[in-house]
């Protein structure tokens, strides 16, 4: 069994129905939503190892739901439409999809397409929250398509409060993962260091993402 989780964003609830069953019967985990904004709200509170995105949705079409996932991850999408112009390809292509397939379509060659996608997804290297992405491989810090200096520390904070998101993590938590179990220093070096970072990630933008939980410790959330 392939055990892999595929997001299914399709309005026409038959063929949605359609698709879950295959795929589910292939060995695939599923969730089905049939409109662009349920999409991603779905797509934000899972982990997902492709997404079949229909073009045409209620809500927000998909090439906008496409530009968003493209903000902070590089999941491999398939796209899936009605229309058959060149210049609709071309637009999906150009904003991250993976592939396109045109309705109607064969199902196996559409599984064959979704196995040949989620054979070239390369394990992930980049880490995202929302508009915030780290490339461990390059080191490399963007917010809002905007490259972050952090020091080696900084970076090191950041990394592990991105890796253990939406876990609030105390002081000794941080300094055992950032510092290590042998750092003997004052606990407030975690509260300087999170300033540091926050002026650089946090301050410069509109939403904070590093929150403080009184009394106990720090925690990134989307």
């Amino acid at each position: 069994m392939s055990g892999e989780k595929i997001l299914i964003v399709e309005d026409e609830e038959r063929i949605a129905r359609v698709l879950e069953l295959e795929l589910e019967h292939e060995g695939y985990e599923t969730k089905k939503v049939l409109d662009g904004l349920d999409a991603l709200s779905a797509f934000r509170e899972g982990e997902y190892d492709l997404v079949l995105l229909d073009v045409m949705l209620p809500g927000m079409d998909g090439m906008s739901v496409l530009r968003r996932i493209r903000q902070g991850s590089d999941v491999p999408v398939i796209m899936l439409t009605a229309k058959d112009e060149i210049a609709d390809k071309v637009s999906g292509l150009d904003l991250g999809a993976s592939d396109y397939v045109t309705k109607p379509f064969d199902m196996e060659e559409l599984l064959a397409r979704v196995r040949a996608a989620l054979r070239k997804a390369v394990p992930a290297t980049t880490l995202a929250a929302a508009d915030l992405t780290v490339n461990e491989e390059a080191r490399e810090v963007t917010r809002a398509g905007q490259l972050i200096d952090l020091t080696p520390r900084e970076y090191e904070l950041l990394l592990y409060l991105l890796k253990n998101k939406r876990h609030v993590l105390s002081r000794e938590q941080l300094l055992d993962g950032v510092w290590g179990y042998d750092y003997y220093g004052d606990t407030n070096v975690v509260d300087v260091y999170i300033r540091y970072v926050r002026n650089k990630v946090d301050k410069p933008f509109d939403r904070a993402l590093i929150q403080t939980v009184r009394g106990v410790g720090y925690v990134l959330k989307e």
